[in-house]
């Protein structure tokens, strides 16, 4: 073992297994328009045979059911970060779901900091614009304001 870690050979093999390692988690994202919801992204279940598939829609129903019964801030984030985590943008009714419970469990830092997670994913800013648009209603219903209404003026 020590003449096979000493002779070098080990080096080349690790160099290899991390360039594929990083190949392989480099992101690629998927855009789901509010416009458009189709089956976009496809969610493997670790837990069995890795044949069973989640379409965009059934990804949509889980998330808007889990923050529909967020109770607490931490469960609220959790969900948040794990939903942001996939390589697509959650659709609008996802984002809906969020939002009344960043108000519901009263933290509106949170409900700012959705819509700054909704412009980091999607590719452009008319898309951004698009989303702003079709969440229009729910924003002046629950009072909620993007960072950017929040410091007008100021580049973000």
């Amino acid at each position: 073992m020590n003449r096979l870690l000493s002779s070098g050979t080990a080096r080349p093999l690790l160099s290899a297994a991390s360039r594929s390692l990083r190949a392989a988690t480099s992101p690629s994202y998927t855009v789901a328009t509010p416009n458009v919801i189709a089956a976009l992204s496809v969610r493997h279940n670790s837990h069995g045979s890795g044949s069973d598939a989640e379409s965009f829609a059934d990804f949509s129903k889980r998330y808007t059911s889990f923050f529909d019964n967020a109770e607490d801030l931490f469960e609220l984030q959790r969900g948040l970060n794990n939903c942001f985590a996939y390589d697509l943008v959650p659709g609008v009714d996802v984002i809906e779901s969020a939002l009344r419970a960043s108000r519901r469990l009263d933290t509106f830092s949170t409900a700012v900091r959705i819509f700054e997670g909704i412009r980091e994913k999607v590719e452009n800013h008319g898309q951004y614009e698009m989303y702003l648009q079709e969440l229009k209603g729910i924003k002046e219903e629950l009072g909620i304001v993007t960072k950017e209404e929040l410091f007008v003026g100021e580049d973000s």
